[in-house]
C-alpha cells in the first residue's frame, strides 16, 4: 500500500479506543443518544440495533462487554445482564457522519429475546465458519479446562501440544504424497484442529492471524 492509501484508510479509520474518542460522536442533542449497530465480528451478520448515551459506551470501553440505554426503562442495561447472553466488543468504529457506532462483537447467545441469532430473523445471521465455530468452542474449552477433555490435556502440555501437531502434519504430507482422496481431508482437519490449539496455547488469536493473511492480500 502507498503512502497516500495508508493516509486514505487512516482518515475513514473512525476506531474508538477511549473515552477521549467519544467526543467527537454527534449525540442526539435533546435524549442524548446514538444509534448503535451490533455486528457479529465472525460472521459479519447483524445481530441487532440499540440505543447508547456516553454512559452506556464508557461503560462498554470499562468493562469489554456491551452496554446499552434502555428507552423504554430509561436506565443502563448490560447486555446479557439476566440472559447471560453477553456481548464481548472487539471494536467500535463510528461512521462518517459520527451519528452511528458498529460494534463488532463476540455474542456469548442470541442476541435477539426470541432466541435468535439476530432480532433480523435466521436469514440475516449465517451459521459462523467451521473454523470459527472450531475456535469459539476452543475457547470455551479453555475458560473451562473440564477434566478428562484430550483438549484440555493439549493446552496443558506444550510439549504433546507441538509433537501431534508435527505428527499431524507429517499424516497430511503423506496422505497427499499418496494422493489418498479419502485420506487428505481428514488429515486437514486432524491437523487444522491441532494447529488452532497450538495458537491458543502460543496466546495468538485467529484474528491475529487473519491480520496478517489481509494485509498481505494488499
Amino acid at each position: 500500500m502507498t503512502a497516500q492509501g495508508e493516509a486514505a484508510e487512516d482518515e475513514t479509520d473512525r476506531r474508538i479506543r477511549d473515552a477521549a474518542d467519544l467526543d467527537s460522536l454527534a449525540f442526539h442533542p435533546e435524549t442524548g443518544l446514538i444509534t448503535v449497530v451490533a455486528q457479529d465480528a465472525a460472521s459479519g451478520a447483524v445481530l441487532m440495533v440499540a440505543w447508547a448515551n456516553r454512559e452506556a459506551l464508557e461503560a462498554t470501553l470499562a468493562t469489554g462487554e456491551m452496554h446499552y440505554w434502555s428507552r423504554s426503562r430509561e436506565e443502563l442495561w448490560r447486555k446479557g445482564a439476566t440472559s447471560g447472553n453477553v456481548q464481548r466488543v472487539l471494536s467500535l468504529h463510528a461512521d462518517c457522519d459520527g451519528d452511528t457506532v458498529l460494534a463488532r462483537v463476540e455474542p456469548a447467545g442470541p442476541a435477539c429475546h426470541t432466541g435468535d441469532r439476530s432480532c433480523f430473523g435466521r436469514a440475516s445471521a449465517p451459521e459462523p465458519h467451521i473454523v470459527t465455530e472450531l475456535w469459539s468452542l476452543l475457547e470455551e474449552r479453555n475458560r473451562a479446562r473440564p477434566e478428562g477433555s484430550y483438549t484440555t490435556k493439549l493446552l496443558f502440555d506444550e510439549n504433546l501440544r507441538l509433537k501431534k501437531l508435527g505428527e499431524e502434519g507429517a499424516e497430511l504430507l503423506t496422505a497427499l504424497a499418496r494422493r489418498d482422496g479419502e485420506r487428505i481431508p481428514e488429515e486437514a482437519g486432524d491437523l487444522l484442529y491441532h494447529l488452532l490449539v497450538a495458537l491458543m496455547g502460543a496466546e495468538t488469536s485467529l484474528e491475529d492471524v487473519e491480520s496478517v493473511l489481509r494485509a498481505r492480500r494488499r
